[in-house]
């Protein structure tokens, strides 16, 4: 080989250095520029992660200060539920107390009985007004919903299974029995 042709060499060898070169260089960029990229995207994930993170923990802390809450509402209605009935009362109690006063002071009897009938009626109008009603049980047939048989006794007027006394009131408070009537039934 002469001269010029291992010149001819060393430039192919050199050309396709500078190539071979910046391929690579090429290549290296690309690679730091994914991999900036990835880095990049991996931060902004990281950053949002962290976000949403103290989100869970803020919502968190609002939902136990809400369950708390409503267990202090919930304790306070239920230790306050009857609030409303006794400030109706109220008044009630007060016609009770006047009417036996003033009876004890002029033993007057016609006047205690007629302050415990108005009482009555105020008791009466109240408990109507919450929604409380005597159940009809007399002449009506027995029913174990509503009446409560603790005797039975034989009877020409009425037809077997008929309510022939009421013992006891019975009441229904909105649609809800709350006391049985206590009934004698025929026979």
């Amino acid at each position: 080989m002469s001269t010029g042709d291992n010149k001819t060499v060393e430039q192919d060898i050199d050309t396709t250095y500078a190539a071979d070169n910046e391929a690579m260089t090429e290549e290296a960029g690309v690679e730091v520029s994914e991999e900036a990229t990835v880095s990049s995207e991996l931060e902004q994930a990281r950053v949002q992660a962290e976000e949403n993170y103290q989100r869970l923990l803020r919502v968190q802390a609002d939902f136990d200060n809400f369950r708390r809450r409503a267990r202090a509402e919930k304790e306070d209605f239920a230790k306050y539920a009857s609030l409303k009935l006794i400030e109706q009362l109220l008044p009630i109690v007060d016609n009770f107390d006047r009417a036996l006063s003033s009876s004890k002071e002029t033993k007057d009897f016609d006047a205690l009985v007629k302050g415990l009938d108005m009482t009555y009626r105020g008791i009466d109008q109240l408990l109507t007004a919450e929604g409380l009603k005597p159940i009809e049980a007399v002449g009506q047939p027995f029913n174990p919903e509503f009446h409560q048989a603790v005797m039975q006794v034989e009877s020409e007027e009425h037809e077997e299974g008929i309510v022939v006394e009421e013992l006891q009131k019975g009441y229904i408070l909105k649609d809800k029995v709350i006391r049985p009537a206590m009934v004698k039934v025929s026979v």
